[in-house]
């Protein structure tokens, strides 16, 4: 979540070695590959996106990746997305408990922490992993089983806001590079959410990132170590317009759109 992250389910919302033989391959495809993520979609610096969790998913804006939402887009949705070239992008919450969700009761009281600041969401104790981990597991398992190509976690800086648990930058690392670690077990990509002061230490286990609101709040250039590995940047802003921030985000290659927070069909691109 970082400052207003804004998401939807169901109600308003708130808001390595390289062989050989696989170098032309990677070449071909604008990805660079390893022994561990050969096959892994690898986003680019610059691609096109669109952000919709709120409405029905409007599959015909020009843009080459889309993130929803995994519990309320169907496998039918993604296919139709794929069958127009796009890679899809599996939204979700790993951080924080979301009571509307079909798999609210399988989360313990014990790991429910304060609410976030929205209706219906509370955040989780990110160190019980032996809670957690089957729970995320089971929704990535969701999100590999509709045909999506990388997930979205969101909620990843419980650290650093108000939780009812006392967590530690360090719990926070081992909770982000559990939740990388599953979605790449099941051949799928992952993006960092927010979390900037972690960057540094986390560029390596995610293959692209998500950020809300870096340039209203003039943290954009924490998001240069994505850039330089050649992995993606896709941001947003909610209250400023794109005269504000586009002309760095050109500089500094984010793929960067304006929304509203109902996070709907409407974007407006740099």
């Amino acid at each position: 979540m970082g400052y207003l992250a804004a998401r939807l389910g169901g109600r308003p919302v708130k808001l390595r070695t390289t062989a050989p033989l696989l170098v032309p391959l990677a070449l071909l495809t604008g990805c660079t590959r390893s022994a561990d993520d050969a096959g892994r979609w690898q986003p680019k610096p610059g691609v096109t996106w669109q952000w919709q969790l709120s409405g029905r998913v409007d599959t015909s804006v020009p843009a080459s990746v889309y993130d929803i939402d995994g519990f309320d887009q169907s496998k039918a949705t993604v296919g139709t997305l794929h069958g127009k070239g796009r890679k899809v992008i599996c939204y979700l919450s790993t951080g924080a408990f979301e009571d509307w969700r079909p798999d609210a009761k399988k989360f313990p009281e014990s790991v429910l922490g304060r609410g976030n600041g929205w209706e219906g969401e509370r955040w989780l104790d990110i160190r019980r992993t032996d809670v957690l981990e089957p729970l995320m597991a089971a929704r990535f398992d969701m999100c590999k089983d509709k045909g999506f190509d990388a997930v979205e976690p969101d909620n990843m800086d419980g650290y650093k806001n108000r939780t009812g648990f006392p967590l530690k930058a360090a719990d926070q690392l081992r909770y982000n590079r559990l939740i990388a670690r599953l979605a790449h077990d099941r051949g799928m990509s992952v993006g960092l959410k927010n979390d900037l002061d972690q960057i540094p230490q986390l560029v390596d286990d995610f293959d692209f990132a998500v950020n809300e609101q870096c340039a209203q709040y003039g943290e954009c250039r924490d998001l240069k170590p994505f850039v330089k590995a050649d992995k993606a940047v896709f941001h947003v802003e909610y209250e400023l317009p794109t005269n504000r921030f586009c002309a760095q985000s050109r500089k500094l290659k984010l793929s960067s759109l304006e929304k509203k927070y109902e996070l709907g069909v409407w974007r407006k691109a740099c």
